[in-house]
C-alpha cells in the first residue's frame, strides 16, 4: 500500500498568549491509500480540529501534514480552493445539497467547477451513480428523496473527482439508524470496490465499527487506537465500547 497521508506532529493552539487553548498536542499518524479510518473522542478531544486541519480549512500552529507528498500546511492560501477542488473529497453531516437543483445537476457541479468536459459530464455521473444505486433519484430534487439518499447523492459527489482522500465529518449524525446503516453500507461500498481513501470522524461506536482502523484521541492527543483486522464488525463494536470506557465513560455520547 502507497502512503496517501502523513501527519507529523501538528499543534493546534487557539486564543492569544494570556489565554491559549491547545487544541491539538503533537498527534502523528499515517494512513495508506485504501484505508478507512475513523477518529473517535469526547467533545472537545481535538477529532473535528484534526479533520479541519487536514482539509485545509484550518491551518496548524506547528507540525506538517503531507497529502502524497505535498505538505499541505506550506500551500498558499489563494491555491488552497483550488487544491481542496482537486485532492479531497467531502461529505458532510447535513448534505449540503442545493435544492433547486436535482441530484444529478448537484453532482455535476463538482465537475463543472474543475472544469471537466461537457460531454464526459452525464457518463460520469450515470456511472458513479450505478455504483451507488442512485439512478432512479437522478431527476429528481433534493426534497422529493429520503436522507439516505441525499447522503449517497452527497457520496457521489464527494467521489466523482476521484479525490486521493475522501473526508467525512459525522456523516451519519442526522440520520435515522435505518438511513445511517445504508450510508454506512455506502461508504463501505466506497472503501472496497472504489478503493476510497477515507477519513471519519464519529462519536458513535456504530458508526465506527464500518472503519478497518479507529484512532482515539483524548485532550488533543492520541489516546489509542484499534485494528479491526479479521475481527467481526460486531468484535470490533464491543472493542470501541471498551475503549470509550476507558476514555472516562463517555457512553453518552454513543447512540
Amino acid at each position: 500500500m502507497n502512503q496517501i497521508l502523513k501527519i507529523e506532529h501538528i499543534e493546534k493552539y487557539y486564543g492569544n498568549k494570556g489565554n491559549l487553548t491547545k487544541a491539538i498536542d503533537d498527534i502523528s499518524f499515517e494512513v495508506q491509500n485504501g484505508e478507512f479510518i475513523a477518529i473517535m473522542g469526547a467533545s472537545g478531544s481535538g477529532k473535528t480540529t484534526l479533520l479541519n486541519c487536514i482539509s485545509t480549512i484550518d491551518t496548524v500552529s506547528a507540525g506538517h501534514i503531507f497529502l502524497s507528498g505535498t505538505d499541505i500546511t506550506e500551500i498558499k492560501e489563494k491555491e488552497l480552493a483550488r487544491f481542496r477542488r482537486e485532492n479531497l473529497g467531502f461529505i458532510f453531516q447535513d448534505f449540503n445539497l442545493l435544492d433547486t437543483l436535482t441530484i444529478s445537476e448537484n453532482i455535476a457541479m463538482a465537475l463543472t467547477i474543475n472544469k471537466v468536459a461537457t460531454g464526459e459530464i452525464e457518463p460520469r455521473i450515470k456511472q458513479m451513480a450505478e455504483k451507488l444505486d442512485i439512478v432512479p433519484i437522478l431527476d429528481k430534487f433534493p426534497y422529493q428523496v429520503s436522507g439516505g439518499q441525499k447522503q449517497r447523492c452527497a457520496c457521489a459527489r464527494a467521489m466523482i473527482n476521484n479525490p486521493k482522500l475522501i473526508l467525512a465529518d459525522e456523516p451519519t449524525g442526522a440520520l435515522d439508524s435505518r438511513s445511517a446503516q445504508m450510508l454506512l453500507t455506502t461508504i463501505q461500498t466506497m472503501n472496497q470496490e472504489l478503493d476510497a481513501t477515507i477519513l471519519m470522524v464519529t462519536h458513535d461506536a456504530f458508526t465506527a465499527s464500518y472503519a478497518k482502523r479507529i484512532l482515539f484521541l483524548k485532550d488533543g492527543q492520541i489516546f489509542t487506537e484499534i485494528l479491526r483486522g479479521e475481527q467481526s464488525r460486531k468484535q470490533l463494536f464491543g472493542k470501541i465500547l471498551d475503549v470509550m470506557t476507558l476514555l472516562g465513560g463517555d457512553l453518552s455520547d454513543v447512540r
